[in-house]
């Protein structure tokens, strides 16, 4: 793959100068997001006239979290917005999908937040157009181990699925933020995700960082066994983004009425899935045949579904992501976040 130039270095005054607030980001974005999200599903409510866009949508059908996606296809969402949509179930690593989008075997896709931001940095030809929800990945702790607070994680182990998880990458960065050296401090060890369980009644990890629903039925097969000390959709987190909207350069670029239908269809599917959790989950249950309708109701309704930025809300909050993961070193040093956050989204709604 052809790698684009990187305009988000920071130059030596860069560096002198980059100061940031997130307060300010937080209230400045609260009223924005409220306005640009009516906005958006206003301009989306008139049924499209002509011939339809062609889309090609690469999504993972095991991501519970990702059911606008199924929803807008089979309540029509995609079809109002003018677009016939292709699902490919996307079964590779994120370079990889990332790769299918910037190179044109898909147009748009969606993911976690956490496993997007390195590979974007990387170069590839994709922008971020929306989100789907937020709050999806959690941490619990064996309570025999006397792990029920992330403080107690000194000299611990944590289990996960796999060492460059979303999980991972999200826990690292919320315990260094919080003065947890997470190469010395603890070690991290991963394990096939259904076997977390096994090895935590084992004794050879004292804590589990993973997603829903593996944690979900994690728990629910373990009455009593863990408790929950770490959760992407509560404190500072629990109005930010988590699974995001991307799209190839070039489609955003030559047909950006078409982008802009996708993010619109995926905005109206996901607040359908926040009023209606029990349909929602009903829908999604043929593509998750292990979990039963009512665990995927249960989940549904534990997520954010009503958090989809659009616009410079959702630049804002890439930047907001951007930073810890400056600050826990996964972005390069040269790297500019707020430059980075700029190049790598795109408002297709304005």
């Amino acid at each position: 793959m052809n790698h684009l130039p990187s305009p988000f270095e920071l130059t030596d005054q860069a560096e002198q100068s980059a100061g940031w607030s997130r307060r300010s980001i937080l209230r400045a974005g609260g009223a924005a997001a409220l306005a640009g999200l009516g906005g958006a599903l206003a301009a989306g409510n008139a049924w499209s006239g002509g011939t339809p866009h062609k889309v090609t949508f690469a999504w993972s059908a095991v991501a519970f979290c990702l059911s606008p996606v199924v929803v807008a296809q089979e309540k029509g969402f995609f079809e109002k917005n003018g677009l016939q949509v292709e699902l490919l179930n996307w079964g590779g690593s994120t370079d990889q999908l990332l790769e299918s989008l910037a190179t044109g075997k898909a147009d748009v896709g969606v993911g976690l937040i956490h496993r997007w931001l390195k590979p974007l940095e990387s170069g590839f030809d994709v922008k971020v157009i929306g989100a789907a929800h937020g709050g999806c990945l959690r941490m619990v702790g064996v309570k025999q181990a006397g792990v029920t607070d992330w403080k107690q994680l000194k000299g611990k182990i944590i289990g996960v699925s796999d060492m460059n998880s979303p999980a991972k990458n999200f826990f690292g960065i919320h315990l260094a933020k919080r003065g947890v050296d997470i190469e010395k401090d603890v070690e991290w060890r991963a394990y096939p995700a259904d076997l977390l369980d096994i090895a935590a009644k084992k004794g050879e990890i004292h804590a589990i960082a993973d997603g829903d629903p593996n944690i979900y039925l994690i728990e629910k097969r373990n009455k009593g066994v863990f408790t929950e000390i770490g959760n992407s959709g509560t404190g500072e987190y629990k109005d930010k983004l988590c699974c995001i909207t991307g799209a190839r350069g070039e489609f955003v670029r030559n047909n950006k009425p078409a982008a802009a239908a996708v993010v619109r269809s995926i905005i109206q599917a996901a607040e359908y899935v926040a009023e209606n959790p029990n349909e929602a989950a009903k829908i999604y249950s043929k593509y998750s045949p292990k979990v039963a309708v009512e665990d995927l109701r249960a989940l549904l309704s534990t997520l954010t579904y009503h958090n989809h930025p659009t616009g410079s809300v959702l630049r804002d909050e890439v930047e907001y992501f951007a930073r810890d993961f400056h600050t826990a070193g996964v972005l390069k040093k040269s790297t500019d976040p707020t430059r980075f956050a700029s190049f790598v989204t795109a408002d297709v709604l304005a």
